[in-house]
Order: structure tokens, then C-alpha cells, then sequence
């Protein structure tokens, strides 16, 4: 992050405040869409490896603390909204020129708010992107996700690059 803040709004990471809310209209869209067209765990085969599935995360990532008794959706929702204007305050001191910063930090707030909004909508968030490998007769699942989540993971890896290549001495 830079050490001054740029002097007008549109010179810092805000120029970007759009990408969050493509994000969380693309992941409410399609969420929307997986609650009205499939039944809970009901599936659509797309590639070999790839289904669209209806699935809930009571949890965080990988149904961390899914079976916690609920005080868990109140702890991820803070936390996701204590991150996400962390990020926001932070985005404002950046200049436009630290793209992937800027890129990471708007796409995880996306991501972040986008899942807030179906804890506080529904108590779970929705999950539907199954990838897998089949081996032999053993399938083995990576855990369902959705368009907020993929956000956040891509915001994470420009992150992490943007940590190992803008090192500074």
C-alpha cells in the first residue's frame, strides 16, 4: 500500500468499487437461480468433471463450523463485514496504479458481501459449483462453491502475487 493517500477518490483503489457489485449481483443471480430451478442437493451434470448442484454452507469454507449451533452465522457475517470495510478503508490509500491490490481487495469484498447476504437471507449460504475427479470407481468432490467464492480465492491469489513480485526494499 502506498504511504499517502491519492487526493481524489478516483485516483485510489475506489476507481474499482464497481468490480464488488458485479460480483454480488452475478453470485445473487445465480444463487437465485440455483433456489428456484433445483431441488437441495439435486444435480446437473455439465462436464465430466463439473456439475451445477444445489448445496448449503451452514459454515465458512469447507463447512468449517457448519455444525456449531448457529452462533456461527453471526461470527462469519461480522467478520466478513469487519473485513470487507478494513479493505474498503484500506482501498482509498492505494493509488490506482497497485492493480492487484486493488483488484484483490474489491473482489474479495464482493465475495464477502455476497455470501453476508445469503447468511443474513437464508441462515446458509448457497453453494453449486461441484468439481471432481472420478478414479476408477472412487469420485472424489472438492467442496461445492459459487461465484462468491470464487471471487474471494481469486482476490487471495492476486493478493499473494502481488506480495511475492511488488517486494519493496
Amino acid at each position: 500500500m502506498s504511504a499517502t493517500k491519492p487526493a481524489r477518490w478516483q485516483a485510489s483503489g475506489w476507481h474499482l468499487l464497481w468490480v464488488p457489485v458485479l460480483v454480488i449481483i452475478l453470485d445473487q443471480i445465480s444463487k437465485q437461480w440455483i433456489l428456484a430451478s433445483l431441488s437441495l442437493y439435486e444435480r446437473i451434470n455439465v462436464l465430466p468433471f463439473f456439475d451445477i448442484v444445489h448445496a448449503r454452507n451452514y459454515g465458512a469454507a469447507f463447512s468449517f463450523l457448519s455444525d456449531a449451533g448457529g452462533w456461527q452465522r453471526w461470527f462469519f457475517t461480522l467478520l466478513a463485514i469487519a473485513v470487507s470495510g478494513l479493505l474498503i478503508f484500506w482501498l482509498r490509500k492505494q493509488t490506482k496504479d497497485e492493480w492487484r491490490l486493488n483488484w484483490s481487495f474489491n473482489l474479495i469484498i464482493g465475495g464477502a458481501i455476497g455470501n453476508v447476504l445469503d447468511r443474513l437471507q437464508h441462515g446458509f449460504v448457497v453453494d453449486f459449483l461441484d468439481v471432481y475427479l472420478r478414479l476408477g470407481e472412487q469420485t472424489h468432490h472438492w467442496p461445492a462453491f459459487n461465484v462468491a467464492d470464487s471471487a474471494i480465492v481469486i482476490g487471495a491469489a492476486l493478493m499473494i502475487w502481488d506480495g511475492i513480485t511488488n517486494r519493496k526494499t
